[in-house]
């Protein structure tokens, strides 16, 4: 049996708003996380991301509060990350209602913390999570640490088999070229990426119509589409858009 593909709306929140932007910058404020998660799950979205944004690059804890009042009005799987440092902390998000937890800049800095979180939550809710973006000069995809901030100089394939081996049981890659571009998906990306794990593949970065949707879904084998932007603004509906990945037989989800 082919498993469905998942369509999941990304909330990057800062300050308490979410907010958008494009290859990471010049945000702007979309609105209240809770009404916005609640509207989501109302027109069918199969997960939600939850993202603070700045948590890692300002050293904080994530906002523990803001995924409480989310968690008690959305009843879909809710990933959470940014500012995850400790096992405490991840603690702490799963005890607020997070499904999964997503590391990213702490599981670069500190791998075992991926092992640890993987041992005593299981693999299901521990995601290993990857910004990257093309290298012109080392001709490889690169991975980038706090929100996309810094260079690392690591090769994201292999990253991406060390988060697996480490315990993650899904990845979720972010193309920061094709970030807020609504040019489409890095499929290439993502195809490679398939061919090296076997683990669950959510791509993030660059819807920006349905047919980019049928593409990655058709052209990679990736499990889930996040997208952000043409979700906040209606460019897009959730509904609307999983009649269309039917008719063109792809496996989703349907309320």
């Amino acid at each position: 049996m082919t498993l469905a593909k998942r369509i999941i709306p990304a909330l990057d929140v800062k300050d308490g708003q979410v907010v958008k932007g494009i290859q990471f910058l010049n945000l702007t404020t979309i609105g209240d996380p809770v009404e916005i998660a609640k509207a989501y799950q109302d027109q069918g979205a199969d997960e939600l991301v939850f993202l603070d944004i700045t948590a890692t690059f300002e050293n904080r804890n994530i906002m523990t509060s803001v995924i409480q009042a989310v968690s008690k009005e959305v009843f879909i799987p809710l990933t959470v990350g940014g500012g995850l440092r400790t096992l405490d902390d991840i603690k702490a998000i799963f005890h607020a209602g997070a499904d999964k937890i997503f590391l990213n800049s702490a599981a670069i800095q500190n791998p075992t913390l991926v092992q640890e979180a993987a041992q005593l939550f299981g693999n299901q809710a521990i995601v290993g999570a990857i910004d990257a973006r093309f290298n012109a000069e080392k001709q490889f995809y690169e991975v980038y640490r706090v929100g996309g901030r810094q260079a690392t100089g690591i090769n994201a394939l292999d990253w991406a088999e060390q988060l697996v081996s480490y315990g993650a049981g899904e990845l979720l890659v972010t193309s920061m070229d094709a970030d807020g571009t609504k040019n489409g998906y890095d499929i290439t990306l993502y195809d490679l990426l398939t061919q090296r794990v076997n683990v669950p593949i959510i791509a993030s970065g660059g819807a920006g119509k349905t047919d980019d949707f049928i593409d990655v879904f058709q052209q990679t084998n990736v499990d889930g589409a996040l997208a952000a932007s043409v979700f906040h603004y209606g460019e897009i509906t959730i509904p609307e858009l999983k009649t269309t990945l039917l008719k063109k037989e792809i496996p989703i989800r349907v309320k």
